[in-house]
């Protein structure tokens, strides 16, 4: 695999962007997680870029439903890899990248009538297991339209893929889900990512397999805004996630981990930039 790391140019009218909207930002605070670790002693020193990772609604069909009426005190399906992942990940972008990274991350609601706003990525792990609702899907329209960009990871298979959709779909029914070209901007902005492997979970230190259900393939998906700006980049049959939380297990191979690292510099980098 070819990765040739580039400096990051970022425009000063982006960072001057980024550092008004930090004034703007809920203050800090962790919720219970599958796997929450100690906190970094520089938690509350503020920065360019804070890893955001979206917090919704279970699906309510039988499918992880027991989370539907606690979802927002945490210990849900938006916490699987929480703190662990997060913290990793800003770790490793302050050693890869130059970009200014908060040390812990933030967990964004879209019931907030603001708060998504001033974060220009977000993130969320396991959408074969969400369901918005009617609000929150407009909100998550609203936040796109207006330069957000959203990565999604850590769903498997069709039943998973099915139920993603059945949110994403109503957010834009109007465009459709395209594999990313090779070429995209996203796959070279930091590292050259022309080729690419699949990341498995935790569970390929059981059981060897790199696919969860059947999701044997992985897939690079996304949504383009009318002028080719990558607005949602949907990493399917792949768990990123315990990649960046695994990262420092010696059984977990580091070809795993390196390629999860190089995956979301580059999405950073370019949410960033475009």
């Amino acid at each position: 695999m070819k990765a040739t790391p580039r400096i990051l140019l970022a425009s000063c009218a982006v960072f001057l962007t980024l550092g008004s909207a930090l004034a703007w930002q809920k203050p800090w605070r962790e919720y219970p997680g599958q796997d929450n670790i100690e906190v970094p002693p520089d938690f509350n020193v503020q920065a360019e870029w804070v890893f955001a990772r979206l917090m919704y609604p279970p699906f309510r069909g039988g499918y992880n439903g027991r989370f539907a009426n606690s979802w927002k005190l945490g210990r849900s399906s938006w916490t699987t890899d929480y703190t662990a992942a997060d913290r990793h990940v800003a770790q490793a972008m302050r050693r890869l990248t130059r970009v200014s990274v908060r040390s812990v991350e933030q967990a964004v609601d879209l019931d907030d009538p603001d708060d998504v706003f001033n974060f220009p990525w977000l993130y969320a792990v396991e959408v074969g297991r969400w369901e918005l609702s009617d609000s929150q899907i407009k909100q998550m329209r609203d936040y796109l339209d207006r330069g957000g960009f959203f990565m999604t990871d850590d769903f498997h298979g069709t039943r998973e893929w099915d139920i993603f959709m059945a949110s994403m779909q109503r957010v834009y029914p109007d465009r459709q889900i395209i594999d990313i070209p090779d070429g995209d901007s996203i796959f070279h902005s930091i590292y050259d990512l022309d080729t690419r492997i699949q990341v498995p979970g935790a569970q390929y230190l059981y059981t060897g397999r790199t696919y969860e259900r059947d999701g044997y393939e992985a897939k690079w998906r996304g949504i383009y805004d009318d002028k080719g700006r990558l607005l949602v980049a949907i990493c399917h049959n792949m768990d990123l996630g315990d990649a960046w939380e695994y990262a420092d297990e010696p059984r977990y191979d580091e070809k795993f981990a390196g390629m999860a690292f190089r995956i979301v510099s580059n999405y950073v980098v370019y949410a960033m930039t475009h």
